[in-house]
């Protein structure tokens, strides 16, 4: 079964910058519509962005601006730059996205997720 796997979490200083990646563990024909999604403590999961695979986006209020989503068909990847982090987007990030795999079967499949801590 394809799994995706999210790459690019760390500690980050307010006003900083990371950048996250999310791919599939194994070989696949395409990634399709995906959403990067992130769950702060105490907190509901929340849709931070998203990219379908025509590349229409879309973005939470609160990182309009600050996040950018973009992707490498070629290389079957995701991205999400974020830039002038705050301690309120402290979360762990989790990749979700429709995946076509290589026998041709669409699935919709969930990453295990990020940590982004942003502290000084």
């Amino acid at each position: 079964q394809v799994q995706l796997v999210e790459s690019g979490g760390g500690l980050a200083q307010p006003g900083g910058s990371l950048r996250l990646s999310c791919a599939a563990s194994e070989r696949i024909i395409r990634i399709n519509t995906v959403g990067w999604h992130r769950q702060a403590p105490g907190k509901e999961r929340e849709l931070v962005a998203t990219i379908t695979g025509g590349g229409r986006i879309n973005y939470v209020d609160s990182v309009k601006g600050r996040f950018t989503i973009s992707r490498d068909n070629a290389k079957n990847t995701v991205y999400l730059q974020m830039n002038s982090l705050n301690p309120e987007d402290t979360a762990v990030y989790y990749c979700n996205a429709d995946v076509l795999n290589i026998r041709g079967v669409s699935g919709n499949y969930w990453g295990r997720g990020t940590l982004v801590t942003v502290s000084s």
